[in-house]
Formats: structure tokens, C-alpha cells, sequence
């Protein structure tokens, strides 16, 4: 299989270190684990490559347990007597059964029904909510919903900070870190918990970037990183645990987008395969910023849609460093905005803006590519594990 990092001219690229860049609270232990090179989201430095490649990476995160620095992923908190009806005021989801110590995937709409962000929310208490999010400045965009509102309510980024612990063998690691009685290993999938690692602060939540089964361990205290690395890897260690990158071939082959990349704020959930459901209160009591223009929206019919596609041949040997232009009959008719090859279905998989009249399952396009102009099938999402059975693991 080919690599998919960075090759040629781009190794001889520098990110240059400032403070406007935030170091994550586990930044020692990454260097001390030997990643050599980062990138930047969310005003945030993430670890994007260690010693092992892509496909060892790949394949111990489906087969054992792998950890992930994602400090990247800051927290929007929002806290007071108003929370519950501040937070639904911010996404076309429905929210009026979301109980304390479940989570939910929430697009944040802006008026005109643009996604503003796609982040996980945590009801961390009745009136204390996390919108865990990544590569969008959320809180400026609460902050603005805020001051027109009229609603009691706090909005803070407070000192929280993530890693997922994601594989098959992550519960395994879990129950070594806190102890096969313990009220994290009976959670289910999209739920947390909030809860201490010896006596570090945490909320643990089910959830991941992964489709695995997996756990994400917030932080709560930033001068702890070090400390709460190296009691993960000691847990983990009978379980061959290894630090590594957020993985696109097991991200895209569940179905999991990326802001800014796949979509953005001109974007609505209408548009995006599988987003759809998340604008479930349309025709309800359920007020939220976005709801009329999505409502325009969906009587009109949206004109383009974000789609699966399986791209033909082998492996590209370069890395995506520009969205690819989708073609019809030769004429540039949508985007390729993430691509990858799935080592366990031995396909090229990749998702593409399109008109919907090229939207249906089984549709053909062209992809244009620096290697060369291939065939394409439009196919249905995600492209593994339809039902998530796998993340589910046996908490369902």
C-alpha cells in the first residue's frame, strides 16, 4: 500500500512554533514517544506522525489499542439556569431527550443554516454542557448568539483537554485504568461520566474518531497531561498499546467528516449525506437559529449533496493536498474533498460535492487527480460497518 503523508518537495516544509499555537498538556509525552512532526488545527499543535507508518498504524488501531493526543478538540462550556435552551438554540438536532451523561453528534447552525462546526455535545450535568469541536471558532460564534439571546447563561472555554484511547482492546485498557467495577466500563456508546484517574480530573465519554470501540479521556487539569500519559500507557501496556495519529482511512471508512475540509459554513446538513437526520426539528415546538432557512431549504430541494464515492485503481501514491475536480461528460461538475485507501476493503474511498442529479447510488463520474483522471461510483455511506455494530462493542 502507498503512503499517504506528505512525499517530495513538501518534507522540506517548516511549521514554525509560536505561542498562538497551543501545545497540548501531553506535549512531552508525545515527544518522549517519538513523533517527529505536527500539524496545526484549531489554533492547536496535533501530532500527525511517529515512528511507525501509516499502515502499522492503521492496522493496530483495528486489531489492538492505540492512543491519540486530541487536544485539539477545545470545549465550548456552557453553564446556567438557561443552558439547556442556549445549547438548542445552536443546532438543528433535537435536544429535548438528551440526558445528563449522554452525548449527541450536533451540527451548530448559523441563521442561514450553515454548519458552523459538527461537534460532539456532552451533557456533562443539568446545566453544564461541552461542545467538544475542532478547526472553527465556536466560542466567538456563541459568545455573538449570546449577547442577542436574552438568555442567563456562561460561556467559557475551560481547561479541558482530550485523548482517545481507540481499538478493540481499548476497554481492555479501561478496565486496567480504573478497575473492572468501575462505572466507566458500563457505559454505552455516546455516553460519559465525569470521574478521576487516581486523583486526576476527567470525564470519560464512549465515543471516538474511529468507528472502533473507543474511549475519549478529557483532561481537567492541564498541568496533569504527563502524569495521566504515562498512567494510559501503563494500563495499556499488557495490551501492546501505541501512541499514534488521527487515522483518515479508518475515519473515512466509518463515514466521519472533517470540518473545513469536507464541509463548511456555506454548507447545511441538508446538503450532507448521512447529516440529514441531525435537522430533526423542522416541524416541531423546537426553536433553534437555523430552523427557517433550513425549512426553506428543504421545500425547495437542496442542488447539491456531499457523497461516498469509490475511486478506481490502485492506492494514489501522493497525498491530498488539493481539493480534486469532479467531472460529468468532461466538464467540472463538483470537488473531491477527502480521499484514502481502505487496506481492509482494498478500495479507494473518498467523499465529493455533486450535483444531485449525480447523487444517486451507482452514478458514474471522472476524478481528476495529479496522478491522472480515473472512474468513479457514487456508493452509499458509510463504506464499512452500516450499522456501527463495531463501535458498539458490547455496551450497545
Amino acid at each position: 500500500m502507498a503512503a499517504h503523508r506528505p512525499k517530495h518537495n513538501l518534507e522540506s516544509f517548516t511549521l514554525y512554533m509560536a505561542p498562538y499555537y497551543r501545545k497540548s498538556p501531553f506535549w512531552n509525552s508525545t515527544v518522549d514517544a517519538g513523533c517527529t512532526s505536527w500539524d496545526v488545527c484549531n489554533h492547536s499543535l496535533i501530532p500527525n506522525q511517529y515512528p511507525t507508518d501509516e499502515l502499522t498504524e492503521y492496522w493496530h488501531l483495528v486489531n489492538e489499542v492505540s492512543v491519540w493526543d486530541v487536544n485539539c478538540e477545545r470545549q465550548v462550556e456552557i453553564t446556567g439556569p438557561d443552558a439547556a435552551e442556549f445549547t438548542q438554540l445552536l443546532t438543528s438536532r433535537d435536544l429535548s431527550k438528551l440526558a445528563v451523561g449522554q452525548c449527541k453528534y450536533v451540527p451548530i447552525v448559523a441563521p442561514d443554516g450553515g454548519i458552523v462546526n459538527d461537534p460532539i455535545l456532552l451533557r456533562v450535568a443539568e446545566n453544564r454542557f461541552w461542545l467538544s469541536l475542532s478547526n472553527s471558532d465556536v466560542l466567538l460564534y456563541a459568545k455573538g448568539v449570546q449577547a442577542f439571546s436574552g438568555l442567563d447563561v456562561q460561556l467559557r472555554e475551560p481547561d479541558v483537554s482530550p485523548m482517545q484511547i481507540q481499538g478493540p482492546k481499548s476497554k481492555d485498557v479501561m478496565t486496567a485504568l480504573f478497575g473492572a467495577d468501575h462505572e466507566v466500563l458500563s457505559l454505552k456508546y455516546y455516553y460519559c461520566v465525569e470521574t478521576t484517574v487516581g486523583d486526576i480530573p476527567v470525564v470519560v465519554s464512549r465515543t471516538g474518531w474511529t468507528g472502533e470501540v473507543g474511549y475519549e479521556i478529557y483532561l481537567r487539569d492541564g498541568t496533569r497531561g504527563d502524569d495521566l500519559w504515562e498512567v494510559v500507557f501503563a494500563a495499556g501496556k499488557p495490551f501492546n498499546i501505541m501512541p499514534g495519529v488521527p487515522n483518515d482511512q479508518r475515519r473515512i471508512e466509518a463515514g466521519i467528516l472533517t470540518y473545513g475540509c469536507d464541509m463548511t459554513i456555506v454548507h447545511n446538513p441538508l446538503q450532507v449525506t448521512g447529516m440529514e437526520r441531525l435537522a430533526d426539528c423542522l416541524d416541531n415546538e423546537v426553536k433553534h437559529i437555523g430552523k427557517e432557512a433550513l425549512q426553506r431549504v428543504r421545500d425547495a430541494g437542496v442542488k447539491e449533496k456531499l457523497v461516498g464515492i469509490n475511486v478506481e485503481g490502485d492506492a494514489f501514491s501522493t497525498w491530498m493536498t488539493d481539493f480534486w475536480p469532479a467531472l460529468s461528460g468532461g466538464e467540472t461538475v463538483g470537488r473531491v474533498t477527502s480521499y484514502t485507501y481502505s487496506p481492509r476493503l482494498e478500495q479507494n474511498m473518498a467523499y465529493a460535492w455533486l450535483p444531485i442529479n449525480l447523487t444517486e447510488e451507482g452514478t458514474k463520474i471522472d476524478v481528476v487527480s495529479p496522478e491522472g483522471t480515473r472512474s468513479a461510483t457514487v456508493t452509499t455511506l458509510p463504506f464499512f460497518d452500516a450499522n456501527k455494530q463495531v463501535p458498539l462493542g458490547a455496551n450497545a
